[in-house]
């Protein structure tokens, strides 16, 4: 039993300022966490955003542009019945509205349909080989492209869900802000088909190699776009260095929080090759839970290099410098969006979100693979 301390004593002290709660650290290789053939039955879930000084907010046009966005990717029968109400039950429209709060009542509705089109992707692609994820990238983009021609019958339905949301969103943004949204798009789905080429191939990607496919297969810039829909931010601005850093930053805080998140629900389904947690455990040789102190640790140090890009930035001319405020607060308003939907939703901790808000720890799933598009129920009787 010893042994299986060992990665995650290994990780301790390889690492600087691994947790804000030292007593944590003790926990994490107590007896009580570790099963009959030396692998840990509890998973310890990092808190990086003790000190982040976004709170949470939430958009007024919660109530109303969800019960429309529901509604409306229902209509398409993606999912079986079953996973449809799984889909639901995540809440993608209670994520859009933590990560817009300001945003006029369209624009919270194109975030709500955006993240429904995201994580429709994200399901079908984790379940489809990669010559079909290949054609799902082409459908989308040539909607994108094409956003009043209507989709051919028999097409993927992914193809008319991009096609509607994008013909609505595009009456109300900015003409420089629907191109960086198509380029990151592009960049996005892009990644994702190499995703489904590495996972075909059972592959396990490096640290390095991982961090730099996951800040394209998170889908978190192409999401930046909403709050940038009102802007009009030239590109040798939005090109400045500091303000790139921050992207960066805040590209990683919120993918690789969500690889914390998820891994649970992911390793249950046997698809998590593709998660920061695999990778730092497969590198390390250690277990979930000294790879969650590896995953804090670089999380604390990117949230110091977001705050530090944000100090340097430069002063332009009103209404430009206005504009770029506004867009550097919606980066650090989605990074906590995304922890606190986590916990509030019901896609990785199902009704138990807030108990394991305060306590900070879960139980393993058993694993239960399954080859049916769409989420599945978390049993919160099992966490």
């Amino acid at each position: 039993m010893l042994s299986a301390f060992r990665g995650v004593y290994a990780l301790i002290s390889g690492l600087k300022s691994i947790t804000n709660e030292p007593v944590v650290r003790e926990e994490l290789v107590s007896e009580k966490n570790i099963n009959r053939y030396g692998g840990p039955t509890r998973i310890f879930i990092p808190n990086v955003l003790v000190r982040w000084p976004w709170p949470r907010r939430i958009n007024p046009h919660y109530a109303v542009v969800k019960k429309e966005a529901d509604a409306w990717i229902t209509s398409f029968q993606a999912f079986s019945p079953k996973a449809q109400d799984a889909f639901n039950r995540c809440d993608f429209n209670l994520l859009a509205c933590l990560a817009y709060p300001v945003a006029s009542k369209d624009h919270a509705r194109a975030g709500c349909d955006l993240m429904h089109l995201v994580f429709l992707f994200d399901e079908y692609s984790d379940r489809s080989p990669p010559s079909e994820v290949r054609k799902q990238k082409d459908v989308v983009m040539d909607a994108f492209r094409n956003p009043h021609t209507p989709r051919p019958k028999g097409e993927w339905i992914g193809g008319e869900v991009a096609r509607q949301f994008w013909e609505r969103t595009i009456q109300n943004a900015t003409v420089i802000s629907q191109k960086r949204f198509i380029q990151n798009m592009d960049e996005y789905l892009e990644g994702v088909v190499q995703e489904s080429i590495d996972k075909k191939d059972r592959r396990i990607l490096d640290i390095k190699s991982y961090i730099d496919a996951r800040r394209r297969t998170s889908g978190v810039k192409p999401s930046f776009s909403i709050f940038e829909l009102g802007l009009d931010i030239p590109n040798e601005v939005m090109s400045h260095p500091a303000i790139q850093e921050m992207i960066l930053a805040a590209v990683d805080l919120v993918a690789f929080a969500n690889d914390i998140f998820s891994y649970n629900m992911e390793q249950l389904r046997g698809d998590d090759l593709h998660n920061i947690i695999t990778c730092v455990m497969n590198e390390y040789h250690t277990d979930v839970n000294g790879a969650m102190l590896w995953v804090e640790d670089y999380l604390l140090r990117v949230a110091d290099r977001f705050h530090a890009a944000m100090a340097d930035l430069p002063q332009w001319e009103e209404p430009l410098n206005s504009q770029v405020k506004a867009y550097c607060d919606g980066l650090g308003q989605w990074v906590r969006a995304l922890d606190d939907w986590s916990f509030e939703g019901e896609r990785y901790f199902g009704k138990k979100g807030l108990e394991i808000k305060e306590n900070r720890w879960m139980l393993l799933l058993p694993k239960k693979c399954t080859m049916e598009i769409g989420p599945v129920h978390v049993d919160s009787s099992l966490l």
